[in-house]
């Protein structure tokens, strides 16, 4: 569980007595390192008045380092010691955002050895303080990145909302790609790469014989979207006298002649998938190699500036993935990939995004909370 050396706990003791110094109400509070005390169930405490005169108490759990997946042990460490005076308190050399949300999330108050912190008594205080350098007091161990086209490929299928509280095993993963998505399969050993990371944030849990399952789509999307490259794909501008039914007709035909590789994107998808920022301009997925068809089918011209149709060349075949079909347009990019485009495209992209996530995935995901 990564308990800590008694040396870091007396680090962990220095660091919460300062940040309580610049309380002072809370200057007369009382803080003891306890592990080494019999029957003590706490590493540090710091007790003292309240201003209303009865007790308060936090209750410092210490670790020297600690994974999100880990978080289930704190939690049950609350349901032991039910005291509505105290509060249980996470405290390590460094909090990631990540585990600093979940501690939020479940009554807990945190802080680190640089100072930053989330520490709460209600009703009588709230101390947060972030930004400061965290400390390292061991070589950091990189983190897996979720933005790669094959561990995109995956991060998309575990969230597709037709797949919400599914039971996965990292082979059936596979299989689902190799026939889905034969042209970007990622491998046994990658998927178990980005299972294993994205189990150690929480936003997976583990299931008996060997399975697992997505918790928290909406943490994982959030994680996706911050590793996600926009940048590989090539963004074009181009002008067409086609408006309105004309252009949507002829692009509905592009599809049909072209399936799996034209599509709408970003503004044009959301406009179709929870309609709430318009704009003139139509956004498009198209493969470098039909370019040369599109503008003729089109009777578009490349322009610098003026743009009323605008291209990505995507730099991976898995922005196809999952596409959202219908016979009475061309197809739109999964729930999924246009949020993340949305997220990446600037202007009102994150009030779109904001829109989609609130209509469309997160009543999706709603059946994972009774899986």
């Amino acid at each position: 569980m990564n308990k800590t050396s008694y040396h870091l706990e007396l680090l962990l003791a220095d660091q919460f007595k300062k940040i309580l110094e610049d309380v002072p109400w809370l200057r007369s509070w009382q803080v003891q390192v306890e592990s080494l005390t019999p029957d003590s169930r706490w590493d540090v405490v710091a007790s003292g008045k309240l201003p209303n005169g009865k007790p308060g108490q936090w209750n410092v759990e210490c670790r020297s380092q600690m994974a999100p997946s880990q978080f289930d042990s704190l939690k049950n460490r609350v349901q032991e010691s039910p005291n509505s005076q105290s509060i249980p308190v996470l405290a390590a050399p460094r909090i990631s955002p990540r585990m600093a949300e979940l501690c939020q999330q479940n009554g807990w108050s945190w802080y680190d050895l640089a100072g930053n912190c989330h520490l709460e008594l209600p009703p009588f205080l709230f101390i947060e303080r972030t930004g400061l350098e965290p400390v390292e007091l061991a070589p950091a161990k990189p983190a897996a990145s979720l933005g790669s086209p094959e561990a995109s490929l995956v991060i998309r299928a575990l969230l597709t909302p037709a797949h919400a509280g599914r039971r996965w095993t990292q082979r059936q993963v596979v299989e689902l790609l190799q026939e889905t998505s034969p042209h970007l399969m990622p491998s046994l050993a990658l998927v178990n790469k980005v299972v294993q990371a994205v189990r150690s944030e929480a936003y997976v849990a583990s299931l008996p014989d060997r399975g697992f399952r997505v918790v928290d789509p909406v943490g994982l999307l959030q994680a996706w979207c911050s590793d996600y490259s926009f940048k590989r794909h090539v963004r074009k501008r181009y002008f067409t006298l086609l408006q309105g039914m004309a252009l949507r007709s002829k692009l509905h035909a592009l599809g049909e002649k072209y399936p799996g590789e034209v599509c709408y994107m970003a503004f044009s998808a959301a406009e179709f998938q929870a309609a709430h920022v318009r704009q003139p301009k139509t956004w498009l997925y198209l493969t470098p190699a039909l370019e040369e068809d599109w503008c003729s089918h089109l009777e578009a011209r490349s322009v610098d500036s003026g743009e009323n149709v605008v291209i990505f060349l995507p730099g991976e075949s898995g922005v196809f993935y999952g596409l959202d079909e219908s016979e009475q347009r061309l197809s739109c990019t999964s729930l999924v990939q246009t949020y993340a485009d949305l997220i990446q495209v600037g202007g009102r992209g994150e009030e779109a995004a904001s829109a989609l996530l609130e209509q469309r995935l997160k009543p999706a995901w709603k059946t994972i909370e009774h899986a």
